[in-house]
């Protein structure tokens, strides 16, 4: 991009030059910063909405918070590109998630100035009491604390985890909702109602804040007694509004709520309840793609447009005609269809329903389609309660984000054996989202659970008919795992077949090395078999598409094993206790002494990057599959 002229904006590198501006100058300052994100993000891709939308919060911590001293711990990343812009990370910018470039969401491993990981939601609260206990024990008194909560993160139980703790464990700790009434997709549940009728007078603040300043000053406010005065005047409030307030209610003092696009404001609430003792929360009401008109109208798109032109207002998409659809509308399309032939399917979304295409489902059937909001163990948990009183639940997660349901899948539906179908999104590398969203574990956490039926389909043929398999009568338990991004398949609406649970199937006979595969990774091994054949004079490899982890084709893999000497297994999931294992622990248990070799992801976090630059680095590319295969028929 060229260079971009922003007057006050190009002459802040970090906070400290932030500092030196007047409070009159951060209207502009904003301003500039928004503009900067629109022209960066339209070429660049990212998450923009809930980042311009999070501007003047932004500004206003650095201006008053004496970054990275004090702690800002970000809850939802998609907040925090103002943030790494003004922390010496603006000429870098143009490389966010970009292989090798900057981090798509804030890390310490990337910069002090960002305290904690924030990939996924909800984590805030509780990492920033952790800091404010340390921060009292490790001599650093003066250190302010702020978790920034925001784009539906308060709805995840870890959050009131987190509020439960801070109201008994000793903490000066401000906590800022920034409410902007989304997650990806509008928020759910009380939570959301309860915050909309919130309401505190601005002067009663005030007058609150001034007569605590003074009885604290003249010794009469210890702890003990704070907390008395807190639960009579919230107990008296209440009972004059009749409004109840949930973080008072747990002796978090509460203020607002106030608009968070007015930045001048908000200096000086913040000032004001920087060196109040005790817990506060900080109660802000933003929009969500706030001074971008049609981020602002349409949230949910604007949440990770893609390229667009911004001064045309539209996105730039690109003509899909006779392109194979994605994993995810197969899945939207798919569920509607079997829900409309089988009246015990119900659809269940963490605040996913766009993302995961549930809302296909959602729009037709409104009264059997449920996001639960920011809740992944909730969602396994209500599914299974579902399934246990009749109905047939599809349940879909991210499989990063399932990570956090794992005690509900194994405690509320393995153990009784529930008909609930996990639907896995996102398995497997997703790209530029990184570390933190990569599918990776998925397989290895889930094999060890008994009764599950773990399965991945190579293509949309058999990711219907895996759907269609998982629904019928006396299955159990059903997890299947599929990838962000498109298919390979344009006639993608077949036929439902069932499929017998624990069967694959060869795709290609062959002698002396067999490649199994699951899942779409097949693809890339049916063109690395092509290329390697092609390059050796008569090597011959069998291609086996094993459908199940769990439970393995045992009539395949005794087939391959006898019949050759060398076998590979490939998976977009860790090799440690993944697919590759289990076909390696069978042949062990067997007595064959076929050698197996597991592609798969390595024993590390991958970094961010397009799929295909990170299929390389990890050697999951038809190419790098190519040169396995190679490799060992040279041995022979």
């Amino acid at each position: 991009m060229a260079k971009r002229e922003h007057n006050i904006l190009d002459g802040i590198n970090y906070p400290a030059d932030l500092k030196k501006l007047k409070v009159g100058q951060l209207p502009q300052l904003c301003d500039e910063l928004r503009d900067d994100i629109l022209k960066e993000l339209s070429v660049n891709p990212g998450h923009l909405a809930s980042s311009i939308g999070a501007v003047e919060l932004t500004v206003a911590l650095h201006y008053v918070y004496d970054t990275p001293y004090d702690r800002l711990v970000w809850d939802v990343g998609h907040q925090a590109y103002g943030h790494k812009i003004l922390t010496g990370r603006k000429d870098r910018f143009c490389t966010n998630r970009k292989l090798h470039g900057l981090m798509p969401f804030p890390s310490p491993l990337e910069s002090e100035y960002d305290s904690f990981v924030c990939g996924h939601a909800s984590n805030s609260i509780s990492a920033a009491l952790g800091m404010a206990v340390a921060a009292k024990r490790t001599g650093n008194d003066g250190r302010h604390v702020v978790a920034i909560i925001g784009d539906g993160a308060m709805s995840g139980g870890l959050a009131f985890e987190g509020l439960n703790n801070v109201s008994t464990t000793p903490n000066d700790m401000l906590i800022v909702l920034n409410d902007n009434n989304m997650s990806i997709d509008r928020s759910v549940g009380g939570l959301k109602q309860a915050l909309l009728r919130l309401n505190t007078n601005d002067t009663y603040n005030r007058i609150r804040f001034k007569a605590s300043r003074w009885l604290n000053s003249k010794g009469y406010l210890d702890d003990d007694r704070r907390k008395g005065i807190i639960r009579l005047n919230n107990a008296l409030k209440s009972a004059i509004s009749h409004q109840q307030n949930i973080f008072e209610g747990l002796n978090i003092r509460y203020f607002g709520p106030f608009d968070g696009h007015n930045v001048v404001e908000l200096v000086r609430i913040m000032r004001q309840l920087k060196d109040m003792h005790g817990p506060k929360l900080l109660h802000l009401h933003t929009v969500k793609g706030h001074g971008y008109a049609p981020a602002e109208k349409d949230p949910t798109v604007w949440h990770q447009p893609g390229k667009f032109d911004v001064a045309a207002e539209e996105r730039i998409v690109a003509d899909e005609t006779g392109v194979p659809p994605k994993f995810q509308t197969v899945f939207g399309e798919t569920l509607l269809e079997l829900a409309k032939a089988n009246p015990r399917i119900v659809g269940v979304t963490p605040a996913m329903p766009t993302g995961c295409s549930m809302n296909i489902m959602m729009r037709e059937m409104p009264d059997r389609a449920f996001d639960v909001g920011i809740a992944e163990g909730h969602a396994v948990t209500f599914a299974a309660g579902m399934a246990k009183d009749g109905l047939l639940p599809f349940c879909n997660i991210y499989s990063s984000f399932a990570q956090r349901a794992y005690d509900n899948i194994i405690h509320d539906v393995a153990i009784l054996r529930l008909p609930v179908v996990l639907c896995l999104d996102r398995a497997g590398l997703v790209g530029e989202d990184g570390a933190t969203h990569h599918g990776a574990f998925d397989i290895a956490a889930l094999r060890p659970v008994p009764g599950l039926t773990i399965a991945s389909p190579m293509d949309e043929h058999e990711l219907r008919n895996l759907m269609y398999t998982a629904q019928l009568d006396g299955k159990g338990p059903f997890v299947i795992r599929y990838p962000r991004g498109k298919g390979v398949l344009v006639d993608w609406r077949n036929k439902f077949e069932e499929i017998e649970v624990g069967t694959g199937r060869r795709l290609k006979a062959g002698s002396g090395i067999a490649v199994m595969t699951v899942g779409p990774v097949g693809n890339a091994a049916a063109e690395a078999i092509r290329m390697a054949e092609a390059g050796t004079p008569g090597l011959s490899v069998a291609h086996y598409d094993m459908r199940f982890v769990k439970p393995l084709d045992e009539s395949l893999l005794d087939e391959a094993a006898r019949s050759c000497r060398h076998i590979i297994t490939i998976e977009d999931g860790v090799r440690a206790g993944g697919f590759g294992s289990a076909v390696l622990e069978w042949i062990s248990d067997h007595g064959f002494d076929a050698k197996v070799t597991r592609l798969g992801l390595p024993d590390a976090f991958v970094e961010h990057g397009t799929a295909d630059e990170l299929h390389h680095i990890v050697g999951l590319d038809a190419a790098s599959i190519a040169g396995v295969i190679t490799s060992l028929a040279a041995r022979r």
